[in-house]
């Protein structure tokens, strides 16, 4: 039984991809991660910058044709596997907990609150940017 290329191609990219995302984001955790019970900004602006990155990436990709050939790989190398990768819900989530556990309430509100409103309006204002952009250097 033949495999086909792309059957070996797209798990490929996916993990080469998310192997790096997740290196960033390790690297920039272990460089300026926020001390216990403090705002954890890293993982913060993790999260946002990946909002509004994959919002980017993705409506670049949607407006230069359809989802096949060079455009498939690069939104699931770069889509889901360097920016799932790079963003977290689960350090998030970690990070949540222990602020709740350490009594620290109104933080643990701004963070979770902030961290979905502002990803969903930084991804929105990705996604609108592009579609502009493109718009725009249309004939």
């Amino acid at each position: 039984m033949a495999v086909s290329a792309s059957r070996v191609i797209t798990p490929a990219l996916i993990v080469v991809g998310g192997s790096v995302g997740t290196f960033v984001r390790w690297w920039l955790e272990s460089s300026f991660g926020a001390p216990p019970g403090s705002w954890p900004w890293t993982t913060f602006w993790i999260n946002l910058s990946g909002s509004f990155l994959l919002a980017v990436l993705l409506d670049a990709l949607a407006a230069s044709g359809e989802d096949t050939g060079w455009r498939r790989y690069v939104r699931l190398g770069a889509g889901t596997g360097v920016m799932g990768g790079y963003t977290t819900y689960s350090t998030f989530a970690v990070e949540a907990v222990g602020l709740g556990g350490a009594g620290h309430w109104p933080l643990l509100l701004l963070y979770g609150f902030g961290s979905v409103v502002l990803g969903i309006a930084l991804a929105y204002a990705g996604g609108w940017g592009i579609r502009h952009l493109y718009r725009w250097r249309q004939p």
